[in-house]
């Protein structure tokens, strides 16, 4: 199906869709091989002296002709095998009722049009040729059965050769025109399997990047817990060295007063020391417990539920999401609000699980009110009693007991509020899709974030 004239009737538009270039094709050979057929049966009715034969014969080639001319002008490849089947059902018609009827030659010519319909207009075209093809053969049969006289407008002498080129041709015709279609057919399944190739190796490089964002999720979601972490650490830290260095100096004091034989001074500075020991040793503790915090929350959760304080939960996540996200944007302020039921006491749930969530609520909430600063109230809070430069960003995060119908101790609901512009709609649609984020990765700046 290579022959450089069937471009010729490819209109530009198509280019670029190849399963409608190989309708093209096909309706065009279609047309092409009976047109040819149509100029060889010219000269066959010539020859039986088949006035009316060459008459219709040459009103099909110049059908066939007009077809042609439709495909290049880009009408629809299906409206133009139509065409071409009705022009053929005429001539068919024509030759066989001007060539003896039934008992024509051209008669098996009936079954030629639903045949090359099929194959190239589609089946439901083709259901409707076949049809019509044989409402066309049943006609002829009820003329002949009722007496009706045929014409027989050829020379009786040439019966044997107009019988023997027109069922030739009719074999012929049919099998180009399968043939044709079976190079169609290969020629589609040669493009389904490169397209098939083709959304293979998408979705190999689709799940490989998939893979990648996850691990990218999961690399800044512990670069931010770490950050928190890191900062939490050096607040105590920072305790415990300034103790340290004034206990270094009372004891040097303390030295002092004891030479000069000053025991009340001494004895109150040692208090001073012990003060400041006790303090030490609390800031220790606190620097402990977050160490411990960290190493609990890298673990890979067991799935196990332990009874675990709720309110002290969220406040250390809090913590820790504040310090995270300072780490990142330095002069990020926010005032931090908790309100907690302090009736809820101990809940058993997976501590690691519960405390991810908290974080991440909590970094939107930062990101939502950090945006705001940035970009100032948005335009319905513009006319506001606060100016946009007063605006202080602020997070509450609250646990309460929801009530029970039965009367009976309700869920524990964790709440987390801001003062952001909220979460646009394109956004909040998505929100629940895995690993969804409106971070550009590998960006420290968030001129181009979505705020949540």
């Amino acid at each position: 199906m290579g022959f450089e004239i069937i471009t010729q009737f490819i209109p530009e538009n198509t280019k670029l869709d190849k399963e409608y270039q190989r309708r093209i094709r096909l309706v065009a050979f279609a047309v092409i091989i009976t047109s040819i057929f149509a100029l060889f049966y010219i000269g066959v009715s010539w020859v039986a002296g088949f006035s009316m034969g060459m008459k219709i014969m040459s009103g099909c080639f110049l059908g066939d002709m007009v077809a042609l001319l439709l495909l290049r002008l880009g009408i629809n490849a299906f409206v133009v095998a139509n065409i071409f089947g009705g022009i053929g059902s005429l001539c068919i018609f024509g030759c066989t009722y001007f060539s003896g009827g039934v008992y024509s030659p051209v008669f098996p010519w009936l079954v030629e049009t639903p045949i090359v319909l099929l194959l190239i207009a589609g089946k439901k075209n083709g259901y409707t040729w076949v049809i019509i093809s044989l409402a066309m053969a049943l006609a002829f049969g009820v003329l002949s059965y009722s007496g009706f006289s045929f014409p027989h407008g050829y020379n009786k002498s040439s019966d044997m050769f107009f019988f023997l080129t027109c069922n030739t041709g009719l074999v012929l015709i049919i099998f180009f025109i399968s043939l044709i279609f079976e190079n169609f057919r290969i020629g589609a399944f040669n493009e389904v399997m490169r397209q098939k190739d083709e959304l293979q190796s998408a979705l190999s490089e689709l799940k490989t990047r998939q893979t990648q964002l996850i691990q990218s999720e999961k690399m800044a979601s512990l670069g931010e817990l770490t950050a928190g972490i890191a900062h939490e650490i050096q607040n105590p830290l920072n305790f415990v060295n300034n103790f340290s260095e004034l206990n270094t100096e009372l004891i040097s004091d303390m030295k002092a007063e004891m030479d000069d034989g000053n025991s009340i001074d001494a004895l109150s500075i040692a208090n001073d020391i012990s003060e400041n020991e006790k303090k030490i040793n609390h800031h220790g503790k606190r620097a402990d417990a977050i160490v411990k915090g960290m190493l609990q929350h890298s673990q890979v959760s067991t799935g196990q539920k332990e009874p675990t304080d709720i309110n002290a939960l969220a406040e250390e996540y809090l913590r820790l999401s504040y310090h995270g996200f300072k780490a990142k944007e330095n002069s990020f302020n926010a005032i931090l609000k908790t309100d907690f039921d302090t009736g809820i006491g101990k809940i058993t749930v997976e501590p690691q699980e519960i405390g991810r969530v908290i974080k991440n609520l909590v970094t939107n909430a930062f990101y939502a009110v950090a945006e705001k600063k940035r970009n100032g109230y948005s335009i319905h809070e513009e006319n506001s009693e606060n100016a946009p430069n007063e605006y202080e960003p602020s997070v509450t995060l609250k646990t309460s007991i929801l009530a029970s119908s039965q009367g009976q101790r309700g869920a524990c609901l964790i709440s987390v509020k801001d003062n952001g512009n909220g979460i646009p709609q394109k956004v909040l649609d998505k929100i629940f899709q895995p690993f969804f984020t409106t971070l550009t990765p590998q960006k420290k700046s968030y001129k181009n974030r979505e705020a949540l």
